[in-house]
């Protein structure tokens, strides 16, 4: 049986207007400090967002959200924020927020493969069946 490790893990959420406190799961970010694995993957469901809020500019919400995955993978690319080593990544990614996108409190979890677990969260917590 491969080894389990320990991982954090965040839901990526849209607010669109933070007052109300509303919002749809949009993503998960992982955390795997013994994989050196930082990954998130993100899927806007634009019509249950529009049902939420009509007026919401999905293509900036989308914009912020393409950010995520990129600030994981580092370098270049993710601007000066990807240029931090991974762990001060995930931190300033879970970092608590009042804007149009946030992230749950984080928790935690034991896999043998982030990658799958990465998946099996987008299936339960973003994916509607």
């Amino acid at each position: 049986m491969p080894a389990r490790s320990s991982f954090d893990y965040a839901i990526v959420r849209v607010v669109p207007r933070v007052e109300r406190g509303e919002f749809i799961n949009a993503g998960i970010i992982l955390f795997c400090l013994t994989s050196r694995f930082l990954s998130a993957r993100v899927e806007l469901d634009e019509q249950r967002l529009l049902a939420l809020a009509p007026d919401v500019d999905v293509e900036l919400v989308r914009g912020h959200l393409e950010a995520i995955p990129r600030i994981c993978a580092g370098g270049r690319p993710a601007g000066p924020i990807g240029q931090l080593p991974q762990k001060e990544r995930w931190h300033w990614l879970v970092a608590p927020r009042s804007t149009i996108l946030q992230t749950s409190p984080v928790h935690s979890g034991l896999c043998e493969d982030p990658t799958r677990a990465l998946e099996h969260l987008m299936d339960t917590m973003v994916r509607l069946r």
